[in-house]
């Protein structure tokens, strides 16, 4: 290897000299600007000269370069906004203050040159400081002065210059010139300041030029009435003292308030432009990965890092309190003179001040855009809603979907609150850290060791929380769906009686939630225990190791060490619920992402699936002109799962329907009409084939879908209102005279699903909306069946073929043999393919069985006559208001009652019964562990008090570990009672939750059914999801921070007391103010807070409403009528819950803004009191220094706790409105005669003079209706939709008490039998089939009393075997409602669980008005022969259903006006009856 080569570098002596020679140059200049400083480090910190050269001239010189090159640049720029206020304080005011404090150091400066050397680096800095604020006043003065400051560089400098600032104002605090630090903390935070502000003005400009942008778009649609819209909430954007409330307060304090007195929203909070903003986002994401939370960070990602930058300075203020504290502690110490202290404990009482509207102005903001964030949760689920079709909607259950909006939106809503506390919270912790390694060197490595041990164990809580919720969230989401299937189903379970049955399996879903809500809770238990105890290891380990590391505690140390312990509490108690808020928000935004990923119905007319008959435009118009619906090789399902989870409702279906002709749809149950409808709309799953469709739809569907609100609104329909065409519309529809009996006329109020209309009414009513929307193509889904054969006459004669339907395509599903001997084209049907197409004549009667029926009427020789449209017209049914459901009413609170909410503040009853849910002797065990808690922590500090007095003093001193046992025993006890509060409260919280739940179900489940008929299902269903969430999780958590906060004052309170009197002079006007102030508060604070429960209910109502009828919704194109409507709800939602902010706003400033005087009190008082001014002793150092500690807190710990019992009050009125539910009128359950197993042997069936009506105010239902049913009878009850057929069911099962009269069953008065037991001896088969989610064996025995043989065979009589068995036999799973099946093959199932109960009476509610006239046949074959020795009571519309029935009862206006033998009354032509069996036929 060659030797290594000589690296030595020969430079000639020229270059040399020269080198030398710079190099001696610069040092000069340094010496010069720097004298007798080290340029750079002095040994310990930055040299005063780097600090004034590089942080404050550099960063100075790099602004006024900025601002000069950006101000060049753009100034052509034309700018025409106006300045408002605060932008003229931001871009005047401001600097022009900079400069004068600039200014002000400049000449002191000048002053100063004549007594001692001139600092050029001084110098320097404050011109240039000058410099800066100058040109910001010359350039502010431009006319493009917003396109300057709101540059995005600029405005990024602003919050990078401050930064600066901060590490110059570290070498001027560690100095000891209070008045420098004061000067210098000022100047920065003018910086701060002005930095926030320009960064705001450029976020209120984009957003308004937005704003502007959006309200141009969305103001098209709004129509000219509704034009005069109140003006939006005209506050400017930083209203300091929340003086806009006041009005509203006074208000509230005169009068209940309303609606009306309520805030106007800002116009950037209105649900419109926040639901637009979000769908942007949204739409920006569907195209790849979509993820709400990227879209909600697109949304509101940038104002919401603008408050995060607010936070730091907030967060970075609330430090300033423990180091004036040591400044003020080790002054006291010193017994100076000097007026030092005075200013340092008026610094203490401002810095409280400045905190104090920091505070309040970013949970301001934060709120306003948690608010915006809400609106755009809502209504971009209830959107979705809107647009998913049935088959893709069938992914999630009700429940689910219910639960969406209930509670996952909410979830994701606190993602605010607990994103910024993620990274905040670590800040806090580790300045507070920072500034006790300032006072107890590496001594608080012990207690941060403590930390981070327990960081593991709470990650690992964590995961067992998260895995908890989720578990729970399925639970509840089942609840809910249970519940929701209760209440819609309520009046059949009640005659079935199974009421009882159905809330046990409810009971067994809510044990599993609670189970899993009971795990969380535990777990939540641990975590509170861990972080509340660590504060005092902390202390206790930290103080320990500093002792025996050989220093000495002195007052200043340990009194700013426990200041700074409590200020790590908040962050240290709020991280496990901060882990738990991000964990369910990540959770619901995976479960809301899911739900926003279902595709949209197809919106256009045209769907195309794997299809080889696929045409242009032009080739479709030329082949297809006259068709407005084709179909070719059609297979649709309704299922959206995977393919072999696929069912095909439509099989291989072609067909071709003509413009303007009248189709009829007609086969068997089951037979797919109803799914080619769907199909056509576009709800079902295509899957292979094609299907086209042109023009306008209206579509009437099987089970009407009337809407919570006026006769006119569901007719109207979101439609304008045109006098004349509403009057020949409700004419031909026969709904005429019902309007005309109703109170109020068509303004007349209908309750929710039509509760007080009779089912004919409901379908005339359907098919009024369908004929006044004027569509193109009419879908008619068996309409004609649940009305009278006179009605459907005049309907199909007036109305289907009348002139408002000429010239329209009417495609009508159907079993009435006049409208198919009608039709122009008749569509037959078998198990989901079409097998024949033709016009009446070529059907025979072989091809479609349906029509053998009428062999019946051939053989009683009545002559079938043909009847013209112009005939009918004149012989107008006379068919009379309906009595069984009254719908007479004076306004709508006679029907649906109008949600009560209380009035005042919370009753203490109320609290008394949520003691009494938690347990007496557990609500004892909370208080007393809680008082004991906090009083061995103040034990803990005036133990350390003493310590540090004895070690400053020369009196005898015990030994350095006898101090320590004597605070480890401290620290032991607090850990112990902080446990034993945890658990308490974690195990009373779910005792609660569990009592409230089953008191309130087992009270909803025992009320009579005029109550469900009054009230709303989604009322009462917001009981069981908002409010039972409530008191699940939310109360139990703020009760937990109101008893420590109150005890935490109690213990602030006792301390100061003890150790300066004088505090006692101020507890009686601080208590008046403070009690002043929170009745003030308090009586707005509680109207407001039940407003927002009354203003909630109606989303949930409207919410419920549109999943039941969003086929019909989309149908007619009314997404935007609906979507309009939910706006309204959730713009008074917002209204409420602004004005709830603005409110508490307000107090919590002005009660922070007086516990900042108490501070500056205490701190006062305790210089004075150094001073040796005052006759009374303030104590020992260590006791003054501990009040000062103690004093400290207390700005946020008075807040906190009225916050905290506002919050509590606000909570509890979850609590009473469950118990305002738990005093509903209850059914009279219990009797006197038991009922034996085999009753009724006979089934003899006698009313007797039996009066009834459904309400005091309304007429009577039934009016003295006296007769009698022999047992082992057939009877049909038969009479004109209204008559009061179904009364009669109500009154014999006792759902309605009858007023006068009395039934007899076997000789047995009903109404001295047990109320369950006499509906279980009954069977019935109601109205409207009810299967609910479960096994199919589940349905047809849920009391699981018969074998499969049994079961089978009942099956086969009801013709419905081969159904079930082709769907996967008795243990199938069906879905909700059963909409697996057809309304048909719904309505047989029923009949067939009816027979399986084998009960001596059974009663047949119109059960074969959705089923075909063959299936028809053989029903009442099948009862004829199955039912041999029952009595059976068939309320009927088809006359050929009760011809071979042993009698007939026919009633009118509800009397009985005709009975006998179906054969001896229609062979006289006189009776009422032969007229109806004449009218069927024609």
């Amino acid at each position: 290897m060659s030797p290594m080569p000589n690296l030595a570098i020969h430079i000639p002596s020229s270059k040399l000299l020269s080198f030398v020679s710079h190099s001696l140059c610069i040092n000069e200049i340094m010496d010069f600007i720097c004298p007798n400083s080290p340029s750079v480090w002095n040994g310990n910190k930055f040299s005063k000269c780097f600090d004034d050269m590089v942080f404050g001239f550099g960063a100075n010189m790099i602004t006024i370069l900025m601002i000069s090159v950006i101000g060049i640049a753009q100034r052509n720029a034309r700018g025409n906004q106006r300045v408002n206020f605060i932008e003229k304080v931001v871009l005047y005011f401001l600097p022009l203050l900079g400069a004068c404090l600039s200014s002000v150091d400049i000449i002191l400066l000048l002053k100063e040159r004549l007594h001692r050397e001139f600092l050029y680096h001084d110098w320097l800095f404050r011109c240039s400081q000058f410099a800066v604020w100058m040109i910001i006043i010359l350039f502010s003065r431009c006319a493009s002065f917003h396109y300057i400051f709101c540059n995005y560089i600029l405005c990024f400098w602003w919050i990078v210059k401050p930064v600066t600032g901060i590490l110059h104002l570290q070498g001027v605090f560690s100095s000891l010139e209070v008045w420098e630090c004061l000067k210098e903390s000022f100047i920065v935070l003018l910086d701060i300041m002005f930095g926030i502000s320009i960064n705001i003005i450029r976020i209120r400009r984009a957003s308004s030029k937005r704003s502007s942008i959006e309200e141009s778009l969305l103001v098209v649609d709004i129509d000219v009435e509704e034009g005069s819209r109140v003006s939006g909430y005209n506050q400017s954007y930083w209203d300091l003292t929340f003086e806009s409330i006041n009005s509203m307060m006074n208000r509230g304090l005169t009068k209940q308030l309303e609606f009306e007195d309520l805030l106007e929203l800002p116009v950037d909070m209105d649900p419109s432009a926040c639901h637009y903003n979000f769908l942007s986002c949204w739409a920006t994401q569907e195209s790849g990965n979509p993820s709400l939370l990227r879209a909600i960070c697109c949304a509101y990602g940038y104002p919401y890092l603008c408050l995060g930058l607010l936070k730091v300075l907030n967060d970075c203020i609330g430090f300033a309190g423990p180091l004036l504290l040591n400044r003020l502690i080790k002054f006291l110490q010193q017994g100076s003179g000097h007026l030092d202290g005075f200013v340092l404990a008026i610094a203490l009482g401002l810095t409280s001040i400045l905190k104090s509207f920091l505070d309040t102005q970013y949970t301001f903001h934060l709120s306003k855009l948690k608010f915006k964030l809400r609106s755009s949760m809502m209504t971009v689920i209830y959107q979705k809603c809107l647009y998913v079709s049935l088959a893709e909607r069938s992914k999630f259950s009700s429940g689910e979907i219910q639960t969406f909006m209930s509670v996952d939106a909410d979830r994701i809503v606190n993602l605010g609150h607990s994103l910024n506390d993620m990274w905040s919270l670590p800040l806090q912790i580790g300045i507070a850290l920072y500034l006790l390694y300032t006072q107890v060197k590496f001594a608080f490595v012990s207690g941060l060791a403590i930390t981070i041990l327990l960081i593991p164990v709470n990650k690992w809580i964590s995961s067992l929380i998260a895995n908890a919720t989720e578990k729970m969230m399925k639970q509840k989401d089942e609840r809910i769906r249970r519940t929701g299937e209760i209440l819609t189903y309520i009046r059949t379970l009640k005659m079935y009686g199974w009421e009882h049955l159905f809330s046990c399996w409810l009971m067994e879903t809510r044990s599993s939630e609670v189970k899993h809500l009971s795990t969380r809770k535990y777990l939540d238990a641990w975590c509170v225990f861990f972080w509340a105890t660590t504060p005092t290891l902390f202390s206790l380990f930290t103080f320990g190791l500093f002792v025996l590391m050989g220093y000495d505690l002195d007052a200043a140390t340990v009194f700013t060490c426990l200041a700074l312990f409590n200020s790590l509490i908040s962050p240290l108690n709020s991280f496990p619920w901060v882990i738990n808020g991000l964990i369910d928000a990540f959770i619901s935004a995976r479960r809301l992402s899911r739900f926003l990923c279902c595709s949209d119905s197809k919106s256009e007319m045209e769907q195309k699936v794997n299809s080889p008959f696929c045409l242009s435009n032009n080739q479709y118009d030329s082949t297809f002109k006259d068709m407005v619906v084709t179909m070719h090789d059609a297979s649709c399902s309704w299922s959206s799962g995977d393919e072999k989870d696929r069912n095909l409702v439509l099989n291989q279906v072609n067909l071709h329907l003509t413009k303007g002709s009248l189709v009829a749809i007609i086969g068997e149950v089951g037979s797919g009409k109803s799914s080619l409808l769907n199909s056509i709309l576009g709800e079902t799953l295509l899957v292979h084939g094609s299907i086209h469709s042109t023009g306008s739809i209206a579509y009437v569907p099987q089970v009407p879908w009337i809407l919570s609100g006026t006769i006119r609104e569901n007719i109207l329909f979101g439609k304008n209102y045109d006098p004349q065409r509403y009057s020949d519309v409700v004419r031909a529809c026969a709904f005429d005279v019902d309007i005309s009996l109703m109170i109020g006329n068509d303004m007349a109020y209908i309750g929710e699903k039509g509760l007080n209309l009779s089912g004919g009414q409901r379908a005339r009513l359907a098919l009024a909306r369908a004929i006044y929307h004027g569509a193109d193509i009419y879908m008619l889904d068996d309409v004609l069946s649940a009305v009278d054969a006179q009605v459907a006459r005049w309907i199909l004669s007036n109305g289907i073929m009348g002139p408002l339907m000429s010239q329209k395509t009417r495609i009508l599903c159907t079993h009435n043999v006049q409208a198919i001997s009608s039709a122009d084209m008749i569509v037959v049907m078998d198990k989901g393919r079409v097998t024949w197409v033709g016009n009446s004549d070529e059907l025979a009667v072989s091809m479609y069985s349906g029509f053998s029926s009428l062999n019946e009427f051939d053989t009683l020789h009545i002559q079938r006559k043909e009847c013209s449209t112009s005939t009918c017209t004149q012989d107008k049914p006379d068919h009379l208001k309906e009595m069984d459901v009254v719908s007479v009413l004076d306004g709508a609170q006679d029907i649906l009652e109008v949600e009560q909410r209380k009035e005042g503040r919370v009753e203490l009853i109320v609290y008394k019964n949520y003691a009494a849910f938690c347990g007496w002797f557990i609500t004892l065990v909370i208080c007393l562990s809680a008082i004991l808690m906090q009083a061995s922590r103040n034990g803990n500090d005036l133990w350390l008090s003493y310590w540090v007095d004895t070690t400053g003093s020369s009196e005898t001193q015990y030994s350095t570990s006898f101090y320590l046992v004597i605070l480890c025993s401290f620290c032991i006890a607090n850990s112990f009672l902080t446990l034993l509060r945890a658990f308490s409260f974690a195990y009373g919280g779910l005792q609660a939750a569990v009592q409230a739940h089953n008191t309130l179900i087992n009270k909803i489940i025992n009320a009579p059914v005029i109550f469900f008929d009054q009230t709303p299902g989604g009322r009462i269903l917001n009981r069981f999801s908002s409010d039972l969430y409530t008191i699940d999780d939310s109360l139990p958590f703020i009760l937990n921070v109101l008893v420590a906060n109150f005890v935490g004052l109690l213990g602030i309170a006792v301390i100061l007391s003890y150790v300066q009197v004088f505090v006692l002079l101020l507890l009686l006007p601080f208590w008046f103010i403070y009690s002043k102030l929170q009745f003030f508060y308090r009586s707005t604070s509680r109207e407001l807070r039940r407003l927002d429960s009354v203003s909630r209910s109606p989303i949930y109502s409207s919410f419920t409403e549109t999943l039941d009828g969003s086929s019909t919704i989309r149908a007619f194109k009314s997404e935007d009528y609906f979507f309009a409507k939910f706006n309204e709800h959730v713009a008074l939602y917002q209204r409420t819950s602004f004005s709830e902010l603005i409110a508490s706003l307000w107090l919590s400033l002005r009660l922070q803004l007086l516990a900042a005087f108490i501070i500056s009190f205490v701190a006062t008082m305790a210089v004075i009191g150094s001073r040796g001014n005052l006759p009374i002793s303030f104590g020992t150092p260590g006791l003054v220094g501990l009040a000062l500690s103690y004093a400290a807190p207390i700005v946020s710990l008075l807040g906190s706790f009225l916050t905290s019992f506002t919050e509590t009050e606000k909570e509890m009125v979850s609590v009473e409105r469950v118990l305002e539910y738990m005093d509903v009128p209850q059914e009279e359950l219990s009797g006197h005669q038991p009922l034996s197993t085999d009753w009724p042997l006979h089934g003899l069936i006698e009313f007797q003079n039996v009066t009834m009506r459904y309400k005091p105010s309304l007429p009577a239902a039934l009016r003295d209706v006296t007769f009698t049913i022999e047992g082992g009878t057939q009877v049909g009850i038969i009479g004109r939709t209204g008559a009061g057929k179904s009364s009669v069911l109500n009154a014999l099962f006792r759902l309605i008490p009858i007023c006068g009269g009395r039934i007899l069953v076997d000789g047995l008065n009903i109404i001295d039998a047990p109320l369950r037991d006499l509906r279980a001896h009954f069977s019935i088969v109601p109205q409207s089939p009810f299967l609910f989610q479960g096994s199919l064996r589940d349905n047809l025995d849920p009391l699981q009393m018969f074998n499969d043989v049994k079961i089978w065979n009942i099956l086969e009589k009801c013709h419905v075997k081969e159904e079930v068995e082709a769907a996967g036999g008795l243990d199938i799973h069906v879905k909700e409602s059963g909409i697996s099946f057809s309304v048909g093959q719904r309505q047989l199932l029923c009949l067939a669980r009816a027979l399986l109960k084998s009960s001596k009476v059974l009663c047949l509610d119109e059960c074969t008005a959705n089923v075909d006239t063959q299936t028809a046949s053989i029903l009442q074959n099948t009862v004829s022969s199955e039912c041999r020795g029952m009595t059976v009571i068939t309320v009927a519309h088809r006359i050929s259903t009760v011809l071979n029935m042993d009698k007939i009862l026919i009633l009118d206006h509800g009397n009985l006006v005709e009975g006998g033998n179906p054969q001896t009354l229609i062979q006289d032509e006189s009776t009422i009856f032969s007229k109806f069996a004449r009218a069927s036929m024609m």
